[in-house]
């Protein structure tokens, strides 16, 4: 990837380990300074990702037609911006449930920004051929940052409180975008809206408005609005109409979104009646981050033996195993040994499939669709995460965490009837 990429994979490292650093901080404050029950837990991870979503569906379209590397820079900094306000409320005795949801919606939408930018950023350096080596070993990165981060937060929630990691946090993200500043790679500008044009709609290349009959609310303004409208949905027609897609967003929308409603779950149940410390909590999801590590080492080579759809489908069915096992945790050393092993199999098998289907979905995707579709598959998956976390969360109510949890550990299994059976035949812009 040349320099550029060497900064790029430095930018990407350091933001990494700050957001694991601050692994479930928004659920620790709530928890241990706000005295936060399940139900608000579950309520603040729910409406974040759903507000945030809703508010990144126009950002597709109109990333689409920019250079994503400033896009890049600009989400990072607002990221920055907006965890640096929880420790200064936190240290003015000002902070309130209700800031935390608010910057939670605002993380949520950047980040929807960011990783559809940076996806299509990854496309426009890199040939096809070795996106599957560099998918590998961002998540490789990821995982190590999973191994240091979850440990070392920990220790610092135990020494100085929750809110220190928000603050490490928002300092990752401002030296994350240092790094993709510095870049001097000529990223090159996107062809503007060629569907527009074709549609008959006047638009310039550069930030300026339409004139003429569009200042004036006439035709060009119409169709224009239309154009928008219709762009605003081509990531989710583009998905459900690929026959190799449609299924596999399918099952990582209701995979993601159990797996994530576990988590609020889990930390109430762990850091409450179990009576587990910060640190045990965060070791018990660090230490099986190494088998993320190693199952992302072993992608490239695990593709290249048995093939790209037989891996997906066979860590796609492991991943599901496993989940079920986290509500049967009980106090103690054999509590902790079982939430490690159950983490360990799910990390292992995520680490696997994570890469290889980064890879199928980029290589399907054709490059003047890849931030919309990103776009939709990011807000579909915080939509739904958002849904059920908020549906755990009332069930939890009724019934208690471990009965929530094992609804959905049960549930997951049936995750993988929705992965694609067949490989799909290669499409021609994938050459």
């Amino acid at each position: 990837m040349g320099a550029g990429g060497g900064l790029l994979w430095g930018a990407y490292g350091i933001s990494a380990l700050g957001t694991w650093l601050a692994f479930d901080a928004f659920p620790l404050i709530a928890v241990l300074v706000l005295h936060s029950g399940p139900l608000a837990v579950s309520v603040l991870a729910a409406a974040g990702l759903a507000v945030g979503a809703v508010a990144a569906v126009p950002l597709g379209p109109w990333l689409e037609y920019r250079r994503k590397r400033p896009v890049m820079v600009a989400t990072d900094l607002v990221r920055c911006a907006a965890l640096l306000t929880i420790p200064v409320a936190h240290l003015l005795g000002a902070l309130t449930f209700v800031h935390l949801l608010a910057v939670s919606v605002v993380v949520a939408a950047a980040d929807i920004a960011f990783r559809s930018a940076s996806g299509a950023y990854i496309k426009t350096l890199l040939p096809p051929e070795e996106l599957l080596v560099v998918n590998a070993r961002f998540e490789s990165t990821n995982w190590t940052a999973i191994v240091l981060g979850p440990p070392l937060g920990g220790a610092m929630v135990g020494l100085f409180g929750p809110v220190v990691t928000v603050l490490a946090d928002a300092a990752s993200y401002l030296l994350s975008a240092l790094g993709l500043r510095a870049i001097t790679a000529h990223e090159p500008r996107p062809a503007r809206r060629e569907e527009a044009v074709a549609a008959g709609t006047s638009e310039n290349t550069g930030n300026a408005e339409d004139t003429g009959a569009a200042k004036d609310g006439g035709p060009a303004e119409n169709a224009d609005s239309r154009s928008r409208t219709r762009k605003l949905f081509d990531g989710w027609r583009f998905i459900l109409r690929d026959p190799a897609l449609r299924p596999l967003f399918g099952n990582t929308v209701l995979y993601n979104g159990l797996l994530m409603a576990i988590s609020p779950l889990l930390a109430v149940l762990m850091l409450g009646p179990l009576g587990f410390a910060p640190w045990q909590y965060g070791l018990a999801f660090a230490l099986p981050a190494l088998g993320g590590l190693v199952g992302s080492r072993l992608a490239r080579r695990l593709v290249a033996r048995f093939g790209q759809h037989r891996i997906l489908l066979a860590t796609g069915v492991l991943r599901a195993c496993w989940p079920l096992g986290l509500a049967f945790v009980r106090p103690g050393v054999p509590g902790l040994v079982l939430v490690l092993l159950v983490e360990f199999g799910v990390i292992t098998s995520c680490g696997v499939f994570n890469p290889v289907y980064a890879t199928y979905r980029l290589e399907r995707t054709p490059a003047d669709r890849v931030v919309r579709t990103l776009s939709a598959w990011s807000v579909s998956t915080k939509l739904g995460t958002a849904a059920l976390t908020a549906l755990w969360g009332l069930l939890a109510a009724l019934l208690g965490p471990r009965t929530a949890i094992a609804a959905a550990g049960l549930l997951l299994l049936a995750t993988p009837l929705l992965l694609p059976r067949r490989a799909p035949q290669p499409l021609a812009f994938a050459e």
